[in-house]
């Protein structure tokens, strides 16, 4: 894959674009203004190796709220703000590390002026998003609705916005809940500007439908080499968020930390628990950090084979297992002692 260059920008520690990692977003659902829920739900992320928490600011208190968030988690924080200006200068003031707004949507260009001034002293980026239920009207009228040319157009506006008053540090994110317009959009824009770009499938749905809409959308941007930060938008857990945003840069090599599991969709010849075995090994090597592939096959006939490039694995078999590394069996142990000798390989290792 060859990356699309872009320039560099740092949200608090984290460095986004240029040759940078990509990195992994969520956003908290607590009410903002519930301080401990919130750092509660923030560590909860920090824990999940999640980078980036964005969090919603409805209110002067939610803003204000971030200065005692701050205090208490480590990540950094971007403040959501929707059409009062008041609350980016504010949230500025109490610290967050980033604003994500659309500057036509905050008022005059006076307004945005002084949103823009706080964020210059204090090197604060802005992302500008825009939804497809987001576009302006006068981009839905000159394209007749909403399609890729709408949905670009109407940030190059606010982005210009932004140039007119010598602000660049900028990241774009042009989400859809269509995955094909979403691709078409993240393309059409890539011709126009070297801003990064965050990632994702805007209101994906529900865990498991979010999961494979997520996935397919933001895993082809990023097999095209498209792609500077992530966000994997489900109903439900943000934690869940996070662990299927680094599985998919994972999958893509863009990711070498932690057990990669390979596992597999058993048939008529598993004689062995293979989906409770899976669940369990998972849980029991969660706490790895290490870069280990490690491979869970349901039958000796072709497991080693068919893991061959895996670190270590298992393949079951009736009553027993065998444990192999490279392909090659190094042991076989029997079914009760499967997961504890497993483990104990991948300790070593």
């Amino acid at each position: 894959m060859s990356r699309r260059k872009t320039m560099e920008l740092k949200v608090g520690n984290v460095e986004i674009g240029g040759d940078n990692p990509i990195s992994v977003q969520s956003m908290t659902n607590t009410d903002t203004r519930d301080i401990k829920s919130t750092i509660n739900q923030i560590i909860a992320l920090e824990k999940a190796k999640c980078d980036i928490v964005r969090v919603a600011i409805p209110d002067i208190e939610a803003a204000k709220a971030i200065r005692e968030i701050k205090k208490e988690t480590t990540i950094p924080v971007i403040g959501d703000i929707q059409f009062d200006y008041r609350l980016a200068i504010e949230s500025v003031d109490n610290g967050i590390d980033g604003l994500r707004i659309n500057p036509g949507n905050i008022g005059s260009i006076i307004r945005v002026k002084e949103v823009v001034k706080a964020c210059q002293e204090r090197n604060i980026p802005i992302r500008i998003g825009v939804n497809s239920g987001s576009i302006s009207k006068r981009a839905l009228e000159k394209y007749e609705g909403v399609n890729e040319n709408s949905m670009v157009y109407s940030a190059l506006e606010h982005i210009k916005i932004l140039e007119d008053m010598n602000y660049t540090n900028i990241k774009i994110s042009l989400k859809a809940t269509s995955v094909p317009l979403t691709i078409k959009s993240y393309l059409k824009m890539a011709e126009y500007v070297d801003y990064p770009f965050h990632l994702g499938i805007t209101e994906a749905g529900p865990i498991w439908n979010g999961t494979v809409k997520s996935s397919v959308g933001i895993g082809a941007l990023l097999a095209m080499g498209v792609g500077d930060t992530i966000r994997v938008s489900l109903t439900g857990d943000p934690v869940e968020e996070v662990r299927v945003g680094r599985e998919i840069l994972k999958s893509l090599n863009l990711l070498e930390d932690g057990i990669q599991i390979i596992s597999c969709p058993t048939c008529g010849r598993t004689q062995i628990n293979l989906v409770q075995l899976v669940e369990e090994v998972q849980s029991r090597l969660d706490h790895v950090d290490k870069p280990i592939k490690l491979a869970i096959m349901g039958c000796a006939v072709n497991g080693p084979g068919e893991a061959r490039e895996a670190d270590i694995g298992i393949a079951g078999g009736n009553g027993c297992g065998l444990i192999f590394k490279k392909g090659k069996i190094i042991k076989k142990v029997s079914e009760e002692k499967l997961i504890d000798e497993l483990v104990k390989e991948v300790e070593n290792i």
